[in-house]
């Protein structure tokens, strides 16, 4: 595990004098194995070490035994979530798991990581998620006194959003969140909603009798028996939009340079329309592909961060624990997206945990 074995290294470790009886790459290393395998806990982390001894010395060499669920505990509590991060973020490269494509933006609540005693809210992550490769290309945790919008910006500005297209809820519809996609090299597609009333109102007006001229793709999803129409207008007339203003004469938003329409009708019921602005020039057959796309971000991450690594019943709630151990699971869930592409997510978890040789073909990934 060279390739793996060089990035974790560069972590500093947090220990100091005795308490560094187990090698921090060994502690890294055997955590993320054993999360690619089923285990969720520190607890689970000490077990898995246990019972796959045979295959974890295959790659390390364990001098002084296992460590305990104390020492993962501790060193996860103690580890510097930006470092780990970094890391994460360098083996995602090694990985080749960037290019170019969609990167959703959003933020999700790991709802049961508060800790009431020590007045601690739950821990709160945006995660940057590139929708084709269907892997997250960074996280950041909402600290104290940000939230989602500064944490989003924060993120944004250590990427390299060369070829990319950033999407995001209305929230991050901001000038200053577009001028950060910009200048790191990327084209923005942010949802309009009641948090720019007067720009909303004039999007609204136009596209509520869009001219026959304008553009238009319709797709049609039958689903579980029920039929979706979409139908997506664009025009790249933007210099007559005047409100939400940041100052007087300051750009709507910067690089604004199509604004979009979709309407979609469920089975008879009235249509509901959404609204988006995008600093990229999109026929409506890719601004529809750009929408779909977004909502990856729930169906390939979220929801798999919940139904399979349990995310969201997840008690770790001291120190650093949360955030390192929230950068941990994406960190397992890239690694098993990146293998066999013909089973599910959790399938391949539980093969990983079940027969060793299928936990080495995924292992081998991160040599």
């Amino acid at each position: 595990m060279a390739s793996l074995a060089k990035i974790l290294q560069e972590i500093p470790d947090p220990r100091c004098g005795n308490a560094r009886r187990h090698e921090l790459l060994d502690i890294l290393t055997i955590v993320l194995v054993a999360s690619v395998c089923g285990a969720e806990t520190c607890v689970d982390f000490a077990d898995f070490a246990r019972f796959r001894q045979p295959l974890l010395r295959e790659f390390l060499r364990l001098d002084n035994g296992l460590p305990s669920h104390d020492t993962f505990s501790r060193v996860f509590r103690m580890l510097e979530p930006e470092a780990f991060g970094q890391a994460f973020a360098a083996f995602l490269d090694d990985l080749g798991a960037g290019g170019e494509g969609v990167l959703a933006i959003d933020g999700k609540t790991l709802r049961r990581s508060f800790d009431r005693a020590a007045g601690r809210s739950a821990l709160h992550v945006v995660t940057a998620f590139g929708a084709g490769a269907r892997v997250s290309i960074g996280q950041r945790a909402v600290a104290e006194g940000e939230n989602e919008i500064t944490a989003a910006r924060a993120l944004l500005g250590l990427l390299s959003l060369e070829g990319q297209m950033v999407t995001g809820d209305a929230i991050h519809a901001q000038a200053a969140t577009a001028q950060i996609v910009l200048e790191r090299g990327g084209d923005y597609l942010f949802a309009l909603k009641a948090n720019r009333p007067a720009m909303l109102g004039e999007v609204a007006t136009f596209f509520a009798d869009p001219p026959d001229a304008l553009p238009m793709h319709e797709t049609v999803d039958a689903d579980h028996g029920r039929i979706e129409i979409r139908r997506h207008w664009v025009t790249h007339s933007t210099d007559w939009i005047s409100g939400d203003r940041a100052e007087p004469g300051a750009p709507v938003m910067p690089g604004l340079a199509t604004l979009a329409c979709v309407e979609a009708s469920r089975d008879g019921a009235p249509p509901v329309r959404r609204y988006y602005l995008s600093s990229a020039v999109l026929t409506p057959e890719q601004f529809a592909r750009a929408v779909r796309a977004h909502w990856a971000i729930e169906n390939s991450l979220h929801w798999v961060l919940d139904v399979t690594f349990d995310e969201d019943r997840a008690r770790a709630r001291k120190d650093n624990g949360p955030e390192n151990l929230a950068i941990l699971r994406r960190l397992a869930l890239n690694v098993l997206q990146k293998s066999r592409k013909d089973m599910s997510i959790a399938r391949k978890r539980k093969s990983a945990g079940w027969s060793d040789d299928f936990a080495r073909s995924v292992i081998g990934q991160m040599r």
